[in-house]
């Protein structure tokens, strides 16, 4: 492949657009630069070289009553993606999570010569099994993030690497505690709750009054207790105003890094279910995972489900390490049993049990963005300098 040759990658949301970032990152540095790219991302995959196609943020739209003011554009934006693939004959297209767009995006690419590799597998193993088929139809190659994934899409004939789960690169176990405590006046030896109450709008609506009532219960047995809240910038007002109720003298933040440096200065937590479970476990800090939805969710939903447990290191050891109070379970009571029970001997003995889990998602490896980035080189042949 010469340099002149791009590689065509699409990612469709934030989460994706890191993946990207570092993806092409560990491209650019193990071919010594002799790739280019082309495609559709975000913040982190331009400052990587991308110039997008379009803006990513009009793929951002979910839920049905959401897209459907803006399905023509979609479709047009589909076949204009699809349309590019085909212009630039690019040595490989690379698909990142999204599959809603990114599937139909490979579906219309006429030249099927070029390798089609898709970064994250969809949770098959938890719901939908039959969804494996579909993939191998649609793409010649899968990342996927977990270890037990590859083995569902081999079974339906698509080639499937297992590279790591990213939230091993992501720092979350490298904040500085100390010095947080220190620059926010949180004293040595008080107690730090940290406190998410997750990333959209419905997700603070259902688990602020519980989460609140539990931390009102805690303060009964640690009258000394501090609580960091720590949020992103679609939700921060509606997480401020319910922290506002709270004892303990909230500390509501933003940012990556400043999130990372409150989990390594708090001494258990409380969290909504999510990628950031697997944050907190990185972090070694002993957590309580809640989560709450609509009650005819969860009934449809419950009865689709072929797992148990919704948090990884959980379903990785197929055994409750990290407690999940679900639904029904959610109550302000038991998430503050659970919490007193994290700052005695429950809690460094659910760190060190979390550990394998870990160790399994890549930690103590070479880098999933690493991984992925020779998976990729091996599919399609390493263009060197």
């Amino acid at each position: 492949m010469s340099a002149t040759q791009p590689i065509f990658i699409i990612a469709g949301e934030p989460s994706g657009d890191v993946l990207g970032g570092r993806l092409m990152a560990a491209l650019s540095e193990m071919t010594r630069g002799a790739v280019r790219f082309a495609g559709v991302g975000g913040e982190a995959m331009q400052a990587q070289g991308l110039e997008s196609l379009f803006p990513m943020e009009e793929l951002s739209v979910m839920g049905l009553a959401e897209i459907l003011p803006h399905l023509p554009r979609l479709l047009r934006r589909i076949r204009q993606t699809a349309a590019a693939v085909d212009d630039v004959r690019p040595r490989a297209l690379i698909t990142i999570d999204s599959p809603d767009f990114t599937r139909r995006v490979a579906r219309r690419v006429r030249d099927r010569t070029i390798p089609r590799i898709h970064y994250v597998a969809p949770t098959v193993w938890a719901w939908r099994p039959g969804r494996a088929a579909g993939f191998a139809r649609d793409f010649s190659h899968l990342l996927a993030l977990l270890p037990f994934e590859p083995p569902w899409f081999e079974r339906a004939g698509l080639p499937c690497t297992f590279t790591g789960h990213p939230v091993i690169e992501s720092g979350a176990g490298d904040g500085d505690g100390e010095g947080f405590r220190t620059r926010h006046g949180i004293a040595r030896d008080a107690p730090l709750i940290c406190v998410l109450l997750g990333s959209r709008r419905g997700e603070v609506a259902r688990l602020a009054a519980d989460f609140g009532g539990a931390l009102e219960l805690f303060r009964r047995r640690s009258p000394d207790m501090r609580i960091v809240v720590p949020t992103v910038p679609g939700v921060a007002a509606m997480v401020e105003h319910h922290a506002a109720g709270w004892p303990g003298m909230p500390l509501v933040i933003s940012g990556q890094a400043e999130k990372y440096h409150a989990m390594a200065a708090s001494n258990a937590a409380l969290a909504a279910s999510g990628t950031v479970a697997l944050e907190l476990a990185l972090a070694r800090v002993p957590t309580v995972i809640a989560y709450r939805v609509a009650p005819l969710t969860h009934f449809i939903v419950r009865r689709m489900l072929s797992v148990h447990y919704g948090n990884l290191i959980n379903v990785i050891e197929n055994r409750e390490i990290v407690p999940e109070l679900i639904q029904g379970d959610c109550r302000p009571e038991r998430l503050a049993h659970e919490l007193g029970r994290l700052l005695g001997p429950a809690g460094p003995a659910q760190v060190e049990a979390s550990q394998p889990a870990l160790r399994q998602l890549g930690l103590g490896g070479e880098p999933p963005s690493r991984r992925a980035a020779q998976a990729i080189l091996d599919t399609i042949g390493d263009p060197g300098p």
